[in-house]
């Protein structure tokens, strides 16, 4: 069974595999592992659609896992803005430069687990992608895409040794790179979260969650816990036709990246008046981020001209402060 499963995925695959820029077309030569690797950190917590353009400014810049080694911490900061999740661009620049210091990425799973920043899928892909090694690749699309054919009747959290079990049976020893890209647009783009679709999937025949009637109910959703919900307080200070900005501590949330001077995050609302207030929402809880002016500088930290804040880099938060602000005084100025 697991045999013919992997043939008509395969052969699936090489009439519908997506067109991406960090991927090699089915049966041909394989990927090159920097490529691999950047688009597998560039993939985690963002979409497809989003990572297209970065993907090729980052290759633009640093067209070489050696370029981007040698590249200043603040300058890949910087390019990363927008992107969110930081800690990924923090372990980018650690992971790149352990692969330039060792000369080039390990070829195995385990060798590929002990660089900066990856994980087990991480490793995995690299592995099975850009070096044809076998290796057992799930993420929560190949993870939905396992749960259906089995009806598996418990959340995925719950099941990660099933799972791993039965995806390990399911993959080829040959052609591994196609087959973990295959799984993994299948999940993508027919064996969808909702609404799948089902009648262009290439395993019908022998998903038991079809079966059922009910393929979407697989696999059951875990129940989601509130995040509690916190404040703070950004200080504008501007002077000049400039904006003071400081970069946040290299650990912690937003960690080196450039952001407005502030407050510590809290359970209690600033008093103060606000020019402007941005709700936004981290993976652990959620935040009211209240922009107040503030007349001199605070922190160490830089002027930066206003009518070049676009090309900051601020990480989302304080860009849709900053426009927030901008925002209001534009509406107050047409009133």
């Amino acid at each position: 069974m697991f045999a013919n499963t992997a043939s008509r995925l395969l052969a699936h695959y090489r009439e519908n595999a997506r067109s991406l820029p960090w991927r090699a077309s089915p049966g041909a030569a394989r990927t090159d592992p920097y490529r691999v690797w950047l688009s597998e950190v560039m993939l985690q917590q963002t979409t497809v659609a989003t990572v297209i353009p970065r993907f090729q400014r980052f290759l633009d810049r640093w067209p070489t896992i050696e370029a981007l080694a040698a590249a200043e911490d603040a300058e890949v900061l910087r390019e990363w803005a927008g992107l969110g999740y930081y800690a990924r661009a923090r372990n980018l620049i650690a992971c790149a430069r352990a692969v330039a210091q060792r000369g080039g990425f390990p070829e195995t799973e385990a060798e590929l687990r002990g660089l900066p920043g990856l994980g087990d899928y991480t490793a995995a892909a690299i592995a099975a992608i850009a070096f044809g090694r076998r290796a057992v690749v799930i993420d929560t699309n190949v993870a939905r895409v396992v749960a259906r054919l089995h009806a598996i009747e418990q959340p995925l959290a719950e099941t990660r040794r099933q799972i791993r079990a039965l995806m390990d049976a399911l993959t080829p020893d040959e052609d591994v790179g196609d087959f973990a890209q295959a799984i993994m647009d299948l999940g993508a783009t027919v064996c969808r979260p909702r609404a799948p679709r089902c009648e262009a999937c290439p395993l019908q025949s022998e998903c038991a969650a079809f079966a059922s009637g009910e393929p979407e109910s697989f696999p059951p959703r875990a129940l989601r816990r509130e995040r509690p919900h916190r404040f703070g307080a950004a200080w504008w200070i501007e002077r000049n036709d400039a904006l003071w900005l400081v970069r946040r501590p290299a650990r912690g949330l937003l960690g080196g990246m450039p952001a407005l001077p502030g407050s510590e995050w809290s359970d209690v609302p600033p008093a103060e008046p606000v020019l402007a207030t941005v709700a936004h929402g981290f993976t652990h809880f959620t935040l009211d981020l209240a922009v107040v002016a503030r007349s001199e500088p605070l922190g160490d930290g830089w002027w930066h001209p206003m009518d070049q804040i676009a090309e900051a880099g601020l990480p989302t938060l304080y860009a849709r402060a900053v426009s927030a602000v901008l925002d209001a005084r534009s509406e107050r100025r047409a009133a």
